[in-house]
């Protein structure tokens, strides 16, 4: 009878025993064990919000819990942004990076109030956004060579519209005017749709839209498109020349779409969701989604984005400071 007694206690001691050494070395509930929010740093009804729609959707299928938007919008994504930097880095926060939150943003305002390098984990890269060179129906400018003569025979007279400094429009007017040696005066709208009712207008020379944003008055015939700003030609703008091989040599502008989480989540975490990302984006319904949203898939997960990234800061950082651009 004491042996029994003996027995049971040294098992209860083991099981004690084991609890406490759990909880020393920090051991959790497996991941995720609770709702996820993914903060998106703009306004519902953009690209942003739309590939974070999405992606959560998705997500919640492939996780077994709720990941839900939360649109936190403001100052050029930081708002959103800054948030995320400060939330606990458990992997229950995420946000919708872009090239303007997590590329260019230091560049023109100087009190960010977080680092996008140093605050975050770079989980997934879900897709790249080419812009399209339009100009009005009845504009004197059929070629991006007469744009660039023009340009350059009456510098800071032709106008672009964009929605903001280290917004896509912008970096691509900068991109620009960086390799024609021309000067482009830029003239700010609260949203790029106004930008395109003062171009058909009149009001501007021409608008470096977003192709899915700029597709209505394409199809319509209301602009023309010169080019794109991405390396390769585009399957939905059949015809249509990189600005690259148009008088602009090493043209390349693109925006992107990714997924960020505070610095410091766990690294298992990362790569549960990178993988997640990586199949969904492979997905073909998915990838039909997104290019109606006018994002090239891409689904490279946490290093491979991180190098791009660096390399993206680099090359945008060298852009702003060769035009003489000043932070805030």
């Amino acid at each position: 009878m004491r042996s029994i007694f003996v027995r049971t206690l040294t098992a209860v001691a083991a099981v004690g025993l084991t609890a406490s050494l759990a909880h020393a070395q920090g051991a959790a509930p497996a991941w995720p064990a609770k709702t996820i929010r993914y903060v998106v740093p703009f306004s519902p009804g953009g690209v942003s919000d739309g590939v974070a729609r999405l992606m959560a959707e998705q997500l919640s299928a492939r996780l077994g819990q709720s990941v839900i938007v939360e649109n936190k919008p403001g100052v050029s994504g930081i708002v959103g942004t800054q948030l995320v930097a400060r939330a606990e880095p458990d992997g229950y926060t995420l946000v919708g990076g872009t090239i303007t939150t997590h590329a260019v943003n230091p560049f023109f305002i100087k009190s960010l109030g977080y680092d996008p390098v140093k605050d975050f984990t770079p989980v997934a890269l879900v897709g790249m956004v080419s812009n399209a060179l339009v100009v009005r129906a009845d504009s004197p400018f059929n070629t991006v060579q007469q744009v660039i003569d023009a340009a350059r025979a009456k510098p800071d007279e032709l106008t672009y519209g964009t929605a903001g400094a280290g917004t896509s429009q912008h970096l691509s007017g900068q991109l620009f005017q960086s390799i024609s040696g021309t000067r482009l005066r830029q003239i700010v709208y609260k949203g790029g749709s106004q930008s395109m009712v003062d171009l058909i207008g009149g009001q501007i020379d021409m608008v470096f839209e977003t192709v899915a944003a700029a597709r209505p008055m394409i199809d319509s015939k209301r602009v023309k498109v010169l080019g794109v700003t991405s390396a390769a030609p585009l399957a939905d703008l059949p015809g249509v020349k990189p600005l690259a091989e148009l008088g602009l040599p090493g043209f390349q502008m693109q925006s992107w779409q990714g997924i960020f989480a505070p610095a410091s989540t766990p690294a298992p975490v990362v790569d549960r969701l990178a993988r997640e990302v990586a199949a969904i984006v492979a997905s073909p319904d998915v990838r039909a989604k997104l290019m109606m949203l006018g994002v090239a898939p891409d689904g490279r997960g946490s290093a491979p984005f991180a190098q791009f990234q660096r390399s993206e800061i680099d090359k945008w950082g060298k852009v702003i400071k060769d035009a003489g651009i000043q932070a805030d």
